[in-house]
């Protein structure tokens, strides 16, 4: 069985850094694509960045592009997602999905796998 176990999360202060980490047990990491997603209260799930299968491309949304950083250990069957210059409105629940297709997307439907997520809170 295929899991996908998320850990990293945490309350900081603005200008802070975390490191999410998606560890994936039952499978080896470098035959998925992996996704970031978080989900604020009140508002809808967006996809936060992603990585592609072969590492050939990733993908960061637009309010995170310069601050988030998207990597694979394959050796550790982890992806990683720095987050440095964390601001309260990244506040919101961070969730790691898994696909078997080579490139990545930043939509929940091109994932079939997912995690339980970790809460992240921005907070002075």
């Amino acid at each position: 069985q295929v899991q996908l176990v998320e850990s990293g999360g945490g309350l900081v202060q603005p200008g802070d850094s975390l490191t999410l980490s998606c560890a994936l047990s039952g499978a080896t990491l470098d035959v998925y694509a992996i996704g970031w997603f978080r989900q604020a209260p009140g508002k809808e799930r967006e996809g936060v960045s992603c990585i592609a299968k072969t590492d050939i491309s990733t993908y960061y949304l637009d309010s995170v592009q310069g601050r988030f950083t998207i990597s694979k250990d394959n050796a550790k069957n982890t992806v990683y997602l720095r987050m440095n210059n964390l601001k309260p409105e990244d506040t919101a629940i961070y969730t790691c999905a898994a696909d078997l297709s080579t490139w990545c997307g930043k939509d929940s439907y091109w994932y079939t796998i997912w995690g339980q997520g970790t809460q992240v809170t921005v907070s002075s």
